[in-house]
């Protein structure tokens, strides 16, 4: 019996050493906190500006006058009159057509023409003394008439043989050679007046009543990418576009050197007239499927304090800081570098070397 006593009193001891050293143990890990530290991110305070208003739009370079010069007929070319990028006065002889027929058929006609005039005299002296018929002296008379039309006729004919510049300017690339047969339609050559040019663009309609002709351009093309050109809006669209809501409209070129119709052309207009905004650095936007976000710096109740996601509506970017229309004040302090650390109910700590 005293044996069992004493195995027993040795379990009790050796279990309660053991329990008693998890119950420490437990103890120390209850009491330790197992919270995430703090991220540490950079934070930039959201500044109230007043920028002026601006807006952007693409357009393409366009020539005033600006034509694909084509035949109204068919016909072998027998003769050309220009080469390509030649600059051209207006009613320069360009291009002929072969013409034998039409000519032929001249000859005839003035021929017809001639006895018709003679015949027409004649019957007109008669029929003053009564020695012919009124209808006859009327069939005379429509005979000439007849004549007269069907020589400007064949005349009309040979003057769309030969293809004159409508306009003065610069040829481009010819597209036909000596002996082609070219149909009505066929492209010869590009004309192009460079020394006035302007740009169609467009402009969703909510913009319709703050556009008016006059308004400033800057227009810039990738082949000068260290200069802009000055514009000028001339006209708007009687009618918006239904399919698209924009409204197109167009700007004339002041100063248009070196520029060339059909460059893609960037424009920035100028709406004269201000726009109070909130802005912040650009890196403090954050982009998703959500809309789009930042992270604001609000205060806790422990003397912490946390970063709180937040949609905002943003506008336009200029020198590295992004409009924000809605949904933040001046003041607020949002985050400008590690938002990939942020999520709910973190604690922040801000890196005062790289706050803006």
């Amino acid at each position: 019996m005293r044996a069992y006593l004493v195995v027993g009193a040795l379990l009790l001891l050796i279990f309660g050493s053991i329990g008693g050293y998890l119950y420490n143990k437990f103890s120390a890990l209850a009491a330790m906190d197992f919270s995430p530290p703090p991220v540490t991110i950079a934070v930039a305070t959201a500044q109230g500006e007043t920028w002026d208003s601006y807006l952007e739009a693409v357009g393409t370079v366009r020539a005033v006058r600006g034509v694909e010069l084509t035949s109204e007929t068919a016909g072998e070319i027998t003769a050309i009159e220009f080469d390509s990028g030649d600059q051209v006065d207006a009613g320069k002889l360009l291009l002929v057509l072969n013409d034998e027929v039409e000519q032929a058929a001249r000859l005839n006609e003035i021929a017809s023409l001639e006895l018709a005039e003679v015949l027409f005299k004649r019957d007109a002296d008669l029929v003053t003394k009564n020695s012919i018929s009124q209808t006859q002296y009327d069939r005379s008379k429509a005979d000439l008439a007849r004549a007269r039309a069907q020589l400007a006729e064949t005349e009309a004919r040979i003057r769309n043989k030969r293809i004159h510049a409508p306009f003065a300017g610069t040829l481009g690339i010819r597209q036909v050679d000596l002996g082609d047969y070219i149909s009505p339609g066929t492209v010869i050559a590009t004309l192009q007046d460079q020394t006035q040019l302007e740009v169609d663009f467009t402009l969703p309609d909510r913009f319709a009543p703050r556009l008016r002709p006059g308004l400033p351009i800057q227009l810039s093309v990738n082949a000068f990418p260290e200069r802009s050109f000055p514009a000028e809006l001339v006209a708007l669209d009687s009618a918006v576009d239904p399919g698209t809501r924009n409204l197109l409209l167009r700007a004339r070129i002041l100063d248009n050197e070196g520029l060339l119709p059909g460059m893609f052309a960037v424009l920035n207009l100028d709406m004269q007239d201000t726009l109070d905004v909130v802005s912040v650095p650009e890196t403090a936007v954050t982009y998703s499927l959500q809309g789009n976000t930042v992270y604001v710096i609000e205060d806790i109740e422990d003397g912490g304090m946390t970063a709180v996601s937040r949609i905002v509506k943003v506008g336009e970017t200029r020198d590295g800081r992004t409009a924000v229309l809605d949904n933040l004040a001046a003041g607020e302090r949002v985050a400008t570098a590690g938002q990939n650390k942020l999520y709910r109910g973190v604690r922040v700590l801000l890196d005062e070397d790289v706050a803006l």
